[in-house]
């Protein structure tokens, strides 16, 4: 297990040769092919906001260091400008970034912390910590990774607007109320800088 584990490392940012705990670095691009969503609900209906993943600052500078199962990161961040968010029609595009305090906050970081391995050979456990709007949270990411010609990291996770101190809006007098459950689901295609 343990060595399909660092097998799948090894392809997951394409640089992992050594089991060795010195740091190391790589820069990887996320393709235009990958997609970035938040799926909510009101209590009239439901909506997604897709990420134009065009808008992403490429490349992105990943640090790391292998010890024994997983592999821990040290200032590997994805940084999402709020306004590359499109809801589907203006006034829900005010809307989120009104929720997400866009006028103060301006972006959403996702900061990956440590990836460890599971049971499933494909499915690993990345720990992430989110900051929207100022407030960070950890969490524990079940991802699977699958090596093609790229990389591709697939996984969604449910979180809560109230951890992050959001207020969900609510229209027509309150009578349409956003649900306080999120998901944000992902499918990343990944290419290490040559």
């Amino acid at each position: 297990m343990k060595k399909v584990f660092i097998i799948l490392l090894v392809f997951m940012l394409f640089a992992f040769t050594t089991k060795d705990t010195k740091s190391k670095h790589t820069t990887v691009y996320i393709t235009a092919e990958s997609s970035l969503s938040v799926v909510g609900s009101t209590n009239v209906n439901s909506f997604t906001c897709c990420f134009d993943i065009n808008k992403l600052k490429n490349p992105i500078p990943v640090y790391y260091q292998i010890t024994d199962d997983k592999m821990v990161f040290k200032n590997t961040v994805l940084t999402l400008n709020n306004s590359c968010f499109d809801c589907g029609n203006n006034g829900m595009n005010k809307d989120f970034q009104k929720l997400l305090k866009t006028e103060t906050t301006p972006q959403i970081f996702l900061n990956l912390k440590e990836i460890n391995s599971t049971n499933n050979d494909a499915c690993i456990l990345a720990t992430v910590e989110i900051e929207i709007a100022g407030v960070k949270r950890a969490y524990k990411v079940p991802v699977t990774a699958l090596h093609r010609n790229e990389l591709v990291v697939t996984g969604s996770l449910d979180l809560y607007l109230s951890d992050f101190k959001l207020e969900p809006p609510k229209k027509v007098l309150g009578l349409i109320a956003v649900k306080d459950t999120i998901k944000i689901a992902f499918q990343l295609i990944v290419n290490e800088q040559v």
